[in-house]
């Protein structure tokens, strides 16, 4: 009797369903898998797969929780600006969420979350939201022989690329959410997205009190490719449209033209992502002249011990030259991730030179540990320095020198499930 040879056995192990990996954004999870009783092997598998259907293993309903539990330490967080000298407190996301699946092709999603600061002097928009609506949405997903079709209807999140400048927000308590109708058509290399939003007003006064914005709204058409192998080259122009809007040199009406590309690839060891982003539009009776440019490349050196990667982080974004005229030249950087820079979170993407040479190690597979040292400039002295997402800080336009700060941070990883960080700031 011939026995089956040891490439087939492997074929057949690699080819068995596995169990999904918890994701930051719990939507995109499926855990449909679990209809298999063999890959039920955790006590609570029975709240991640309840099965609708004897017929329709793509049927069934699915319950998950997340807790993030964030303790800081700040010592003058406002820069040395304002009575608060130091704050101590601990930040707190909770979040539920009840996932239906249709047919494998339909999906309603729903999410609540509750948002807490202990102990924070400073409350601010994005530290704290009792327990509300973050998502619910009704999905829809067909791959056809040409390609794959998707869409969302409801409230909902998106990010691209880096998240430099459209992101769900993770890094404060609060992530951002947006009311929208989103499209996807995926073929081949390309893929092609729109939608219509209008991101979600925070609100904290009293449970379930969030509200779509109506006098704000974010339009979007982006395109993707990959090319050169697996690299990706995308693009997108985005519409901006804010009623009452304000800004350290002028006020009203909002519209911006946004105007983005970028490049990511990974190569022979060298890995680098590079986007730039263009701004046009009016703000009242005032024109909109802004632009910013983002760029990371390092090399790992695969073949030594802890495969050490050495790395450079550039980024620019333009202030405003010359307050007082009929320009205004301050970046908005929209929807930005508070991790992008590091853990900490201060610096805001506006009036910035900022320049970060980094290490990374990995003793072992599951731990990384990264080192790096941050130095930030103000693009023009004229401008204000600004902190996270948009906030000039108060008496700092047209003062000083250009030299903003340094920042040093260290970084672990152990595992998906935690990471801890230390960044100490130096203005």
């Amino acid at each position: 009797m011939a026995l089956p040879s040891v490439a087939a056995s492997a074929d057949a192990q690699a080819a068995k369903p596995k169990r999904p990996a918890i994701k930051s954004n719990r939507w995109q999870e499926d855990w449909s898998v679990l209809a298999d009783p063999s890959l039920r092997t955790q006590p609570l598998d029975q709240l991640k797969y309840v099965p609708l259907s004897a017929l329709d293993p793509g049927t069934y309903l699915s319950f998950g929780a997340t807790l993030r539990e964030r303790f800081e330490i700040n010592h003058t967080p406002g820069f040395g600006i304002g009575g608060v000298q130091r704050d101590d407190y601990v930040i707190q996301r909770a979040q539920f969420h009840i996932d239906l699946h249709l047919f494998d092709d339909w999906q309603v999603f729903t999410q609540f979350e509750d948002d807490r600061a202990f102990s924070k002097q400073d409350i601010g928009p994005a530290d704290a939201d009792r327990a509300d609506l973050r998502l619910a949405f009704l999905a829809y997903s067909h791959t056809f022989d040409a390609g794959t079709f998707k869409t969302r209807i409801g409230r909902q999140d998106f990010a691209f690329d880096l998240q430099r400048f459209v992101s769900s927000r993770d890094g404060p308590n609060a992530r951002q959410s947006f009311d929208a109708v989103w499209v996807d058509w995926e073929t081949g290399p390309w893929r092609f997205i729109g939608f219509v939003s209008q991101p979600v007003q925070y609100r904290d006064e009293t449970a379930f009190d969030d509200t779509s914005n109506g006098d704000f709204r974010f339009s979007t058409v982006r395109v993707e490719r990959q090319v050169l192998g697996d690299n990706e080259l995308s693009a997108y122009y985005s519409l901006y449209q804010r009623r009452n809007a304000h800004y350290r040199d002028a006020a009203g009406e909002e519209e911006r033209h946004i105007a983005d590309a970028r490049f990511a690839g990974n190569r022979n060891g060298i890995d680098s992502d590079i986007e730039a982003m263009g701004q046009l539009g009016t703000v009242g009776d005032k024109d909109i002249r802004a632009w910013a440019f983002g760029a990371r490349a390092g090399y790992t050196f695969e073949d030594v011990v802890w495969t050490p990667r050495v790395g450079l982080q550039f980024d620019i974004a333009s202030g405003d030259r010359h307050p007082g005229d009929d320009t205004v030249g301050t970046f908005n950087p929209l929807f930005p991730n508070g991790y992008y820079f590091s853990l900490a979170g201060y610096t805001g993407y506006a009036n910035l030179i900022h320049l970060k040479p980094s290490i990374t190690v990995k003793p072992t597979e599951k731990l990384t540990l990264t080192g790096a040292i941050g130095l930030q400039w103000r693009q023009t002295t004229a401008d204000a320095i600004y902190i996270q997402p948009s906030q000039p800080l108060p008496g700092t336009a047209g003062k000083g020198g250009s030299w903003s700060g340094a920042y040093g941070q260290i970084r672990l990883a152990a595992s998906r499930h935690l990471r801890i960080g230390f960044r100490i700031t130096r203005r």
